[in-house]
């Protein structure tokens, strides 16, 4: 089957948190969205079709977690990514930023250090601080248009404080899908300190080609033994609304911390449509995959090209994997305040404000390119006639 990723949708009244909430977030309604990581694009129709099925039933009490649903999870990380785990190590959780503020909780105490690596997803931060957790930036460093891990900086910094790390893999913002030697010089840092690795792997699946994810407990036993994966369909299917993600964690003493944080919370149970949705990406969901990878990554290009021949004061750093874009606009010689104004007023186009990712984001934005190409060419165009009438 052909899928049609150029179909405009109107997302405005369903609530859309990208769309309805503008007002709130930009000051204005006239403004084209770009910033919010879920797509634009249609959920795919097995996904819409196993719901419907489910709905149809009309009695929507406690349930279970079927076999099926398990072996679907099996399945996919095998096939997707090579990786073959056991049904036991399976936690369904409401989400990954829930289940990382649950892991902080589980395995640290009030003043323990977090290692984060910023510019870096922003509720991280949040993370360790509403749980009174204490920060510990490994910045990573931009070497021409990538960046890069900062290992001395990284064995430096820790100390007997430092318990935990939130590994962000594939990286957002910077759309870096890291590879085997650099996991593995991190797990040997972590590991010889006992630094329980929490791994954030939700864009896994939306990796370019000549690319590939390596989820980070595959590294091996020991590595395993200390580690959290974090894994979901939201991203890739474009379902984050159901709140529904995959926690993978081979160590049953790390296992049994976290369910009983999970127990305590009381949100064991699940979300139906989540599940049934979930199975569905995982069991019918490769062909969809493949076919919206290659159009996002026109999309990547697109941006790339237009940015290079029409607007070369700005610079991107070029994804290996997610559907985000991290574009470097301090060519404009503007601080941050004048340069989300300026994106907000003149562009009218609303993407991520670098900061919020933290030290290394000032003078960046995100933008997200998972949506049809109309909409990435109307944007980059905005910016061209914004920056080129620039007095």
């Amino acid at each position: 089957m052909q899928y049609n990723f150029d179909e405009i949708i109107d997302r405005s009244g369903t609530d859309s948190f990208k769309y309805d909430s503008c007002k709130r977030v930009f000051g204005t309604t006239d403004i084209l969205p770009m910033w919010v990581a879920d797509m634009d694009f249609r959920t795919p129709d097995f996904i819409v079709k196993a719901m419907k099925k489910r709905l149809e039933h009309e009695i929507y009490g406690y349930t279970l977690k079927s076999d099926s649903l398990y072996q679907s999870v099996i399945d996919w990380m095998k096939r997707r990514h090579g990786w073959e785990i056991e049904k036991e190590w399976i936690v369904f959780t409401p989400g990954i930023v829930p289940a990382v503020n649950m892991c902080i909780q589980a395995y640290s105490n009030p003043g323990d250090k977090v290692i984060l690596q910023s510019p870096v997803y922003y509720p991280f931060f949040w993370a360790v601080d509403l749980n009174k957790r204490i920060q510990m930036n490994n910045q990573l460093v931009r070497v021409g248009d990538r960046y890069e891990m900062d290992f001395d900086h990284l064995e430096r910094s820790i100390d007997a404080d430092t318990k935990m790390m939130l590994l962000c893999s594939p990286h957002n913002p910077a759309g870096r899908v890291w590879t085997r030697g650099e996991l593995k010089k991190l797990a040997d840092i972590c590991t010889a300190r006992n630094i329980i690795m929490i791994s954030d792997e939700i864009h896994s699946d939306l990796i370019f080609e000549g690319y590939k994810h390596i989820p980070y407990a595959m590294l091996g036993d020991d590595i395993a033994n200390n580690t959290v994966t974090c894994m979901a369909p939201s991203k890739t299917f474009n379902i984050a609304g159901l709140s529904t993600s995959v926690l993978i964690i081979q160590n049953p003493e790390l296992r049994k911390k976290f369910n009983d944080v999970v127990e305590t919370l009381h949100i064991a149970g699940g979300n139906i449509f989540g599940f049934v949705a979930l199975e569905a990406a995982y069991t019918h969901g490769d062909e969809w995959l493949t076919q919206a990878l290659k159009y996002i990554e026109g999309n990547v290009d697109l941006l790339e090209t237009f940015v290079k021949e029409r607007i070369p004061k700005l610079k991107v750093i070029r994804p290996e994997g997610t559907y985000l874009g991290w574009i470097d606009f301090r060519g404009l010689g503007m601080d941050d305040t004048t340069l989300r104004k300026f994106m907000i007023e003149k562009v009218k186009v609303g993407l991520n404000h670098g900061p919020t990712f933290g030290s290394g984001g000032e003078g960046y934005q995100r933008i997200n390119l998972g949506s049809p190409r109309i909409f990435v060419d109307e944007a980059l165009n905005r910016m061209e006639r914004a920056i080129n009438n620039m007095s």
